[in-house]
């Protein structure tokens, strides 16, 4: 199919025009084809970004007639002839109510221009958005709903304030865990697996470059496990393969389905991959697998201004991770990451009821 008549389709797809069995076909489409949905995705932002031009358009119009029919009426003098301070005084007691409104209006444009321009600024650093937890933001419905930190006996201090959270996930059986760098805003830190169990955490490794950092749980009421039930694939994923991610966006563990959409990341690092899902804040840290329950990144970051744009980094940045680790810290040497997999073949289901134990909510404070 041509570019521009597949253009013209998603034009209609997007615009709702299609009918119920064009829309179906034309899903599965999206569905098979990376490239397609791509696409869907950059036309869709397109078209936002020329919605928003349209509307400062038609803004910047109105302010003009307003002004020309101010002149008119002999409202505003441009003569430039001085008037007497009375009349000036009197002048302004008069409209400054209708000064005010037209200021306000005229800052109104001025932050949307200044939004435009850094929009489209190619240093723009918010096209990107982190998935870590703001937890001070929560409203307080959502702190009351399931919130596993009151459930269970508290490690973090009372009257601590948290200042970040996010997802991580064991990479040995003996305590360690894989997560965001900027998942971890404070000092310490406290993880809560599937159960509401609090464990204390270290921090074991962090490299903001990276984006990585490795944790260790010591807490004496952690009992380690024998084994994991994943392994960690360095080799990379073919495009349009699906995925699949476990993370914390709430305070219950949450599942989401997508597939491969770029062997590459934001704009074209090698270090990750771009994925099409759904995330949230709080996905950040948490673990990206393959059907066959190996894990293939750590789900990071999305695309702000794009839905289900999400980009994770590719899991053999866990082994240099590791590597680094080992390299600073001379009582990790027996730190293994897993190489047994015992997952695949298996119904999703039966998975996810495996893999949820080993992955954690995490609390930086």
């Amino acid at each position: 199919m041509e570019d521009t008549v597949l253009l013209e389709v998603i034009e209609r797809y997007l615009t709702g025009d299609m009918s119920a069995e064009e829309r179906a076909h034309f899903e599965q489409l999206r569905k098979n084809t990376p490239e397609v949905d791509q696409m869907v995705v950059e036309h869709k932002l397109f078209l936002h970004q020329m919605e928003m031009y349209a509307e400062h358009s038609t803004l910047r119009n109105s302010l003009h007639a307003a002004h020309n029919r101010l002149v008119e009426a002999g409202t505003i003098n441009e003569s430039g002839v001085t008037e007497t301070k009375g009349k000036v005084v009197q002048f302004w007691n008069r409209y400054k109510k209708v000064t005010a409104i037209a200021a306000s209006i005229a800052g109104l444009t001025a932050i949307t221009i200044s939004a435009l321009f850094s929009y489209y600024s190619p240093a723009n650093n918010l096209q990107i958005q982190k998935l870590n937890r703001d937890i001070k933001n929560l409203t307080e419905k959502q702190r009351a709903q399931g919130d596993k930190i009151n459930e269970v006996e508290n490690k973090i201090p009372k009257g601590t304030t948290i200042k970040s959270g996010g997802s991580a996930f064991l990479i040995d059986g003996k305590g360690y865990l894989v997560t965001n760098a900027h998942v971890l805003k404070g000092s310490r830190t406290v993880v809560v697996n599937n159960n509401g169990q609090q464990f204390t955490a270290i921090i074991a490794l962090t490299d903001p470059q990276k984006d990585l950092a490795i944790l260790k749980i010591s807490d004496k009421d952690f009992k380690p496990y024998s084994s994991l039930p994943y392994s960690i694939k360095k080799s990379g994923l073919d495009l349009g393969e699906e995925v699949f991610t476990l993370g914390y966006p709430r305070n219950d563990i949450v599942y989401n389905m997508g597939y491969l959409a770029a062997r590459s990341g934001f704009e074209g690092d090698t270090s990750s991959y771009q994925i099409s899902l759904s995330a949230n804040p709080g996905n950040s840290g948490g673990p990206l697998f393959n059907k066959n329950g190996e894990v293939v990144g750590i789900v990071s970051t999305r695309q702000a201004q794009a839905e289900g744009v999400v980009f994770a980094i590719k899991a053999k940045g866990i082994y240099q991770a590791v590597d680094e680790l080992k390299k600073s810290d001379s009582t990790t040497q027996k730190l293994k990451l897993p190489t047994n997999n015992s997952l695949k073949g298996m119904e999703r289901r039966d998975q996810l009821a495996k893999l949820e134990d080993y992955v954690f909510l995490v609390s930086s404070y």
